[in-house]
């Protein structure tokens, strides 16, 4: 066997043993939570020597932003694995129940989906929020996080592991893959004997070969090329703070937005408003030929560049003629991610929310909520840009499958 292999039979056993874990999996996640603040010390020594490769190999200010944890960051990790600890247990809720013609007494309950692989990129924190809603929904999970992030993940990964140790549970319920190179990612799209569930989460590049590559059932996750469309009824002044906040609050995620659209109506108004909100952080205008004459600092856009999810401060920006073009744009454009538009008319809002299919639309709010404890839905595992099983901010409830059980009293057929 391989140690993909290993590591998939181990998460097996240890699946079986989450299947019926109950109120153990809350002590295991309180465990957790404490574990991360009293090891705080040496997660964060092993997040400074990725932060120090990452720079030495020359890794851009917005994805060292991701790779990096502070005092706070951990401790909103903490929280994190609390709040889910907290939530309702996903496993056993009967979601429907009648008797048949026959006299069978048919259930339709929640379960647990079983082993859950992920994979991800420089973001430290997926390791305590995965392996946190993982657990409580009943399942092992295999995590394969990026080079960058190895020494962060694996000093996470092992605190985590001794907590659920700790509390009655199997230490495998939570593995990360050592091998950090392209093998290990395609064994494990490939481990239909061990694997339920894969999940991808990060880039374009990464979710595209990972829907592209794999024999294991995939959830396509948060590629995020957003846009906030600026309508011809729109206060400007609460358009350019929602596109600062949405641009800058942090432009490495996926509910960033990469791309405004403008009404020709207010672009003359409205642009240089927004651009002057966006110069406090410096941001880079890539716009169209009437954006250009409007705002002399914007560089001229290429198509590619309304294709592209930047995760940097870079904006596209383009005037459009109508709503209608707007929404065109966005349908052409898009990756189903989260869309806004900026207006006070009621019934241009309510087109655009019937028009655009995203995972979220919104009207008059920054992109930035699109995220499980922001819209009160608790801890994410990552947001769904596909239509099957989950779509949207992806927690425990997403995280279960369901099977029917059937109680009769002699019943053949």
């Amino acid at each position: 066997m391989t140690e993909l292999q290993k590591m998939g039979a181990a998460a097996q056993k240890a699946a079986a043993v989450l299947r019926t874990a109950g109120e153990k999996k809350r002590t295991a996640l309180n465990a957790a939570a404490a574990a991360l603040r009293a090891r705080q010390a040496e997660i964060l020594a092993a997040n400074e020597e990725d932060l120090k490769a990452a720079k030495e190999n020359g890794m851009s200010e917005a994805m060292l932003d991701r790779l990096a944890l502070t005092p706070a960051r951990i401790e909103g990790m903490a929280k994190g694995v609390e709040d889910v600890s907290a939530q309702r247990d996903p496993v056993g809720r009967i979601l429907s129940g009648e008797t048949n013609p026959k006299g069978l007494k048919v259930e339709k309950i929640t379960v647990p989906m079983g082993v859950i692989g992920i994979i991800y990129e420089a973001r430290p924190n997926v390791t305590s929020d995965a392996a946190a809603l993982c657990l409580m929904a009943g399942s092992a999970v295999i995590l394969r996080g990026g080079k960058e992030a190895f020494r962060s993940n694996n000093a996470i990964a092992e605190v985590l592991r001794d907590a659920i140790e700790s509390a009655g549970l199997p230490r495998d319920s939570v593995q990360l893959v050592q091998d950090t190179s392209r093998a290990s990612s395609v064994e494990l799209m490939g481990m239909t004997e061990y694997l339920d569930l894969l999940i991808p989460r990060g880039g374009a590049g990464l979710i595209r070969a990972v829907v592209e590559n794999a024999k294991v059932p995939v959830i396509e996750t948060g590629v995020g090329n957003c846009h906030v469309y600026v309508d011809k009824d729109a206060d400007i002044e609460m358009a350019a703070n929602i596109i600062f906040n949405a641009k800058t609050s942090r432009p490495s995620v996926c509910n960033a937005i990469e791309t405004i659209l403008v009404h020709k109506d207010i672009a003359e108004a409205a642009l240089p408003v927004i651009s002057n909100k966006l110069k406090e952080k410096n941001v880079e205008l890539r716009g169209d030929k009437r954006t250009c004459e409007l705002l002399p600092e914007a560089k001229p856009a290429t198509e590619a560049d309304w294709a592209t999810e930047y995760l940097d401060y870079i904006l596209a920006v383009r005037v459009v003629d109508s709503l209608d073009a707007a929404i065109a744009h966005i349908a052409q454009y898009s990756t189903g991610h989260s869309e806004c538009i900026i207006t006070e008319n009621l019934r241009a809002a309510e087109r655009f929310t019937a028009q655009v299919d995203a995972a979220a639309v919104y009207v008059n709010a920054s992109t930035r909520f699109t995220d499980g404890g922001e819209l009160g839905l608790g801890a994410e595992i990552g947001i769904s840009t596909q239509k099957l099983h989950a779509r949207g901010p992806m927690g425990l409830n997403e995280l279960v499958s369901y099977k029917f059980i059937i109680r009769g009293d002699g019943q053949i057929r």
